[in-house]
């Protein structure tokens, strides 16, 4: 059986660096920003899941958080996620030099995120 673990979390922030250093004061976090996306992200710590602090906006209001799953195929999983009452937010769209993501709506209007790529290519990977 194919598994679909979760790999990485977002949590949207109204400033990314000042969640950031919060995260790094209460818990110890250690945090990493990729200049080139400029995006602030945590890394994972003893088998833990990594993640980031995206802006805040229209789509993503501050506090909401995403759950990325790995997904060997995204179109497959998008079909199994319509054709059991799901409903595609974003198509697979690249991330440059890491792999693809898409977001999807469940049956009960709960938001997700898919993601296929190397995972060696990322902070918390």
């Amino acid at each position: 059986m194919t598994s679909y673990p979760l790999n990485h979390l977002e949590i949207a922030a109204t400033d990314p660096s000042a969640a950031a250093e919060f995260y790094k004061a209460v818990f110890g976090w250690k945090i990493e920003v990729d200049e080139t996306m400029n995006y602030v992200q945590f890394l994972a710590e003893e088998g833990g899941i990594g993640g980031a602090f995206p802006e805040a906006g229209e789509n993503n209001p501050a506090g909401s958080v995403i759950a990325y799953v790995t997904t060997d195929d995204i179109e497959v999983s998008l079909g199994k996620i319509e054709a059991n009452g799901g409903k595609t937010l974003m198509p697979k769209t690249e991330i440059p030099g890491i792999g693809h993501m898409a977001v999807f709506a469940d049956s009960t209007g709960g938001t997700l995120a898919l993601y296929t790529g190397n995972l060696e290519n990322t902070p918390e990977g």
